[in-house]
Parts: structure tokens; sequence; C-alpha cells
């Protein structure tokens, strides 16, 4: 195989971070090459600088691609020569048709005027490509997420992909749509397409990669052949160290029922008619950390949001307890007033203010907590924020540093940071891993563990069974807004959950 692309020494300094520093990459032509690293490590800045984010003059080193130096000066120039990246946040327009999503900014037109038939019969074409059965006039909010990555795909074909680049493509998925995602870029890779693949889903990579280039602090690490991936090697060099145990050791220390949720009935907010959740019962004990299983779809994030502060659904009915007391958890702040917080599964949009600091993100939720006669005392926010910005260890110059510069895994535990200061007693973490590295995922754990040992209660939801088999004492299943079966640590097994969430007769157990 021949050389694709090339990138020599490149190096992006931004005020006060070296992002890259001689990073070496050469991708062969036809090619699944995956790029590794942590959290920060500079995977997505590197595919910037490719893709044309960054421009020609704003890195050192150079760019070959297909032997000739690559100068772009922006996104449109990289797609002209077939270099397509598609970002971790999907860059559709919603209340657009998935014709009008896949040519825009390249639509068929002639003299100015759009051929719409044409636009669709294309539509079709690429849809078919894609493995989608779609009508080409449908909405994208109609379309589910795993959906949209294959949109996404198909808006690269239409432009003559060539390279194709995808940033954590199956982050939001669940198996069934990340089996087809990869299925395709298998397929693509049959018709010559090259693949650039960034993805902290080890297994994933081991299964379609064809080698993997390692990236740790900026600089490449290893490249590895198809024959030297396991995943113990990529971890070992991801964080430059070891990992005999993906989940830190803990001697669990459980207590009395510390919450208690009762015949938890919730229905759609829009649909009427349409229940999510049914006749739902569940307890969680001091120091306990309890799991909840189930499918993309199956209602967990659904009931997790509706018992804080009825966030989701309405006719929502039930009890909750706390410390052996019923409480009203009917509003976020009367919940957070009881003792329970809630860690969004979107920390982007939900669960951070991006262009605010560190500091304001940290101190959002417990306002109260760093004021006096309702005035903010600004020297106690910054102590709190700098203490948190220590037991947590977030990587970061200063707590004032804007909380979109972060990586994944040090916005995770800014928010983390945000509902600790309002000193819950039970904690739900909505797929507190999502999206983050193996490295910072073993530090979300071990706060996980710490929380458990302080008498907390902690409420894991998790698409990723190994992790909840790994950390839960116990793991509830959930299917179609019911809890079809609860596992203990001792019985809990990959093949007993998914047992209990395609069980059919529509009874909880």
């Amino acid at each position: 195989m021949t050389a694709l692309l090339e990138m020599r020494g490149i190096g992006k300094t931004f005020p006060g971070v070296r992002a890259l520093d001689n990073v070496n990459l050469t991708v062969e032509a036809g090619e699944i090459h995956a790029i590794c690293g942590e959290n920060g490590a500079g995977k997505s800045t590197l595919m910037k600088v490719l893709s044309g984010v960054y421009p020609h003059g704003s890195y050192e080193g150079e760019i070959l691609y297909e032997g000739q130096v690559l100068t772009n000066r922006d996104i449109a120039d990289s797609e002209s020569k077939g270099i397509i990246i598609i970002h971790q946040e999907l860059a559709l327009v919603p209340l657009l048709s998935i014709a009008e999503n896949l040519f825009l900014g390249n639509e068929v037109a002639k003299n100015g005027v759009i051929n719409w038939p044409l636009a669709f019969q294309k539509t079709g074409e690429l849809l078919k490509k894609v493995g989608l059965d779609e009508a080409p006039g449908t909405k994208i909010e109609k379309l589910g997420v795993g959906k949209q990555q294959l949109i996404e795909i198909a808006k690269a074909l239409a432009k003559d992909v060539r390279l194709l680049i995808l940033d954590e493509p199956t982050a939001a998925l669940q198996e069934n749509d990340s089996q087809k995602l990869l299925s395709l870029l298998l397929e693509l890779k049959a018709q010559g397409i090259t693949s650039i693949l960034i993805s902290h889903k080890l297994n994933e990579i081991s299964t379609v990669a064809d080698r993997i280039t390692i990236i740790r602090d900026g600089s490449t690490v290893s490249t590895l052949t198809k024959d030297e991936i396991s995943e113990d090697r990529i971890i070992r060099d991801m964080v430059g160290r070891d990992m005999a145990h993906r989940y830190p050791d803990r001697t669990p220390n459980i207590g009395e029922v510390l919450m208690t949720v009762k015949d938890w009935n919730v229905w759609h907010p829009d649909q009427k008619g349409r229940q999510m959740i049914r006749d739902v019962a569940f307890t969680v004990r001091k120091g306990e950390i309890v799991g909840i299983a189930g499918l993309m779809g199956a209602g967990r994030t659904e009931l997790a949001m509706s018992i804080f502060g009825h966030s989701y659904g309405r006719d929502i009915s039930g009890t909750v307890e706390i410390g052996g007391k019923v409480v009203d958890t009917s509003t976020v702040s009367k919940a957070v007033a009881a003792g329970l917080s809630y860690v969004t599964e979107d920390r982007k949009s939900l669960g951070l203010v991006l262009e605010e600091p560190i500091v304001r993100n940290i101190t959002l939720a417990n306002l109260f907590g760093v004021s006096k006669n309702g005035i903010l005392d600004k020297r106690r926010e910054t102590q709190v924020a700098e203490g948190y910005r220590t037991a947590m260890a977030i990587r970061t110059p200063g707590v004032f540093q804007k909380v979109v510069n972060l990586s994944g895994g040090n916005q995770q535990k800014v928010v983390l940071s945000k509902w600790l200061f309002t000193d819950p007693q039970v904690l739900i973490l909505d797929e507190p891993t999502r999206g983050i590295d193996v490295g910072a995922k073993f530090e979300i754990y071990s706060i996980m563990n710490d929380l458990a040992a302080q008498g907390r209660g902690v409420v894991m939801i998790s698409s990723e069974m190994p992790e909840l088999l790994g950390m839960c004492d116990r793991i509830y299943v959930v299917n179609e807004g019911r809890i079809m079966g609860e596992l203990s640590r001792e019985e809990a097994s990959q093949e007993r959950i998914m047992a209990l969430i395609l069980k059919n007769d529509g009874k909880a157990a």
C-alpha cells in the first residue's frame, strides 16, 4: 500500500498550552487508521489541522496528501480535495430534511435554481449506500442519533470523500447502531475510501482498524499494526503505564436504606397517552453503588430526570423517600434541598455553561454556599473552586479558564464538583464516562468509590455493561420503562442482563 497522507513534525500552540509537539502520522490508501489517546492528548487538534479548521501557517510541520504539500486555508479547501471530517457533535440542521442537509452548501443546482427532483433522487441513492431506508424529505429531528451518524457519512459521500475522518462516531450510540456504523466503514474500505477513526472504545478499534497511532501529551508514542494491536498494549501506550485493573479496588461497606422510590409513573411530556415509566420501585443503601442497565430508549434517563426535579415528563406520580422520610422532588431546587443530585448524560448542553469559567460552573448549583446576605463572595467562590480543582485533579492552569477549553474527562470532573458542592446524600450519574478515555474513566470510578466510602448512595446509569459489572453492588435492569429484574454483584453477568432486557412478557420481575 502507498501513503495517502503524511503529517510530519506537526506542532500547534495555544496561549499557555503546547497542544501538539512533533506529531507524525502516516495513513495508507484504503486503510482504516485509528488514533487513540487520553482526553487532551491532541487527537482532535491534529484532525482540525488536517481538515483546515486550523489553516496552513497556524501550525508547524508539513502535510503531504497524495504526495503534494497540503496548504488548506479552511474546511472548504480540504473538502474540495476529498478530505471530510465528521465531528463528535453532529453538524446537521434538525428542522431541515435529509435531502436539504445532504446538499447544504453543495446544492444540486443549475443557474442558481435547485433541482429538487434530482436532489431527492441522489439522496435516495446515498441513503441506500449507507443502509438507510428513509424518505429524503424526512426531517432530521425525527431520526435517532444512530441514523444521524449514517446521514453524516452519506453527506460525506455526496462530496466525493476520499479520506473520511470520524471523531468518536459511536460515543452516543447503542451497540446495534455502533455495529452498523463499523460495518459501513468496512464496506467503504472495500470501495477504496480511507478512514481515520478516533475512538475511546478499544474493542471497536481492535475489530476494524488496520493500524493504530497512539498520541500522549501531544506527541506520537507508537503506531501498531494489526498483529500488534491488543487492548493492554493500547492502554499502556495511552497512559504511559500498565493498568492491571480497569476498575479501582473497593471493599463495600453498605449500610441501611438511604433512598426508596415507590410506584413511580411518568407520562410522555408531549405525546398524550404514552406512558414512559411504569410502576418503578427501587432502593439505594448508604455506601452502595447501584447500577441501572438497559438499551438506549429503555427509559433510564427519563426515570432519573423525572425523579430529579420532574425535569422530564408529566402526570408524574409515586413517592421518593430519603433517610426514611418522604421528600418533595418536584423541582430541581426541592430535589437538591432533599439531598439528591443528578449528573446529566449531556454535560455540554445540560451540565455546563461552556463559555463560563470553571469557578462559576462549580458554584452554580449552590450559590448560597458562596454568598452572604445575597451578595456573591468571590474570594470564597475561588477558594471553593480551587478546593475541588485539587481534590478532583482537574487538569487546568487555573479555575478562571473557560470550561469549553477542557478535555472531556476534566469537563466531567467539573460537573461532578458542581453537584458535590450541594452536599448530596444520593448522586445519580447518567453515563458518567461517556466520551472520556480509559485513564479518565479510572479517575471517575475512583471518585465514585470515594463517595460510597463516605456513606453516600450512588446510582450509575450506563450503556457499557462491563463497567456496570465492574463497579456496581446491585444492578436494576430497565426495559420499556419497567424494571425487569434486580441482580446482585454475584448474580450479575452480561448474559443475565441481556436476558432480562429482552424479556417480552411485559411484566416487571
